[in-house]
């Protein structure tokens, strides 16, 4: 089993501000995540020095960019699945209100028992779909931040995330070097929703050769009340294409 000392040293080692109270408790969500992991599907992957770097790092790698969460005060992670990143970031940022919202109930029922086990207190759950949840007055631009981790083509993610975002603040795509062939058609559909697509940021790991990005959209203007449109339509038919609805 992985033990926090390790845990601690990698994350040092990637720049990430990391204490060791913090590495203990990343330390027994691994173990809850393997346990229940045996039992239903909440991560292929299951070398542990896999998943240090694609989980735990990639998720908390955005703190080595702290201008990109300043001032933020409530986040919400859409389509959280084992709780990359928005668990994670919960725990690094108590001081963040973190909901977590994913359209499955079991991943759900993970991450209410990982969340009592590591005493957050700053972590609330939603079960629903992003399409459904964006229209809900509760959640509609009440964000500072919307996040989402491998989850849709950047298009699709814009009309996932950009809803949830009060004006003023920003949505975070992680992503792989794809959604670099994706930005022409992003940028049109972030701009129908209200947002603006910043410059990717390459968020090297040492020691490996993924090219992960953050990509930021920042909220300009509220999104139109045509957004989102009905569940399954924005992977469909996604926003800002030539050929796609508008």
């Amino acid at each position: 089993m992985m033990r926090a000392e390790e845990l601690l040293e990698r994350l040092t080692a990637c720049g990430i501000p990391a204490e060791r109270e913090q590495a203990e408790r990343l330390a027994r969500y691994h173990g809850m995540l393997l346990d229940w992991n045996s039992r239903m599907d909440l991560t292929a992957l299951t070398d542990e020095a896999e998943m240090t770097d694609r989980h735990y790092v990639d998720s908390l790698i955005v703190l080595t960019r702290p201008e990109l969460l300043s001032g933020v005060s409530s986040l919400i992670d859409v389509g959280t699945g084992a709780g990359f990143p928005g668990l994670l970031l919960a725990l690094w940022q108590p001081e963040i209100r973190v909901t977590l919202m994913d359209a499955l109930r079991k991943r759900l029922d993970f991450l209410q028992a990982a969340a009592e086990a590591l005493g957050l207190d700053n972590v609330r759950l939603l079960h629903a779909r992003a399409e459904d949840a964006g229209r809900q007055a509760e959640h509609r631009e009440q964000y500072d931040a919307a996040v989402a981790r491998a989850v849709a083509p950047m298009p699709v993610l814009a009309e996932y995330l950009l809803p949830f975002v009060r004006v003023g603040g920003r949505a975070l795509c992680w992503k792989g070097p794809a959604a670099l062939e994706e930005m022409t058609q992003a940028r049109r559909a972030a701009h129908l929703l209200g947002g603006q697509i910043g410059e990717p940021l390459p968020m090297p790991i040492p020691g490996r050769d993924w090219q992960h990005l953050l990509i930021p959209i920042d909220k300009r203007s509220p999104t139109p009340k045509s957004y989102p449109r009905k569940a399954g339509t924005p992977s469909k038919a996604p926003l800002g294409g030539k050929d796609r609805p508008s």
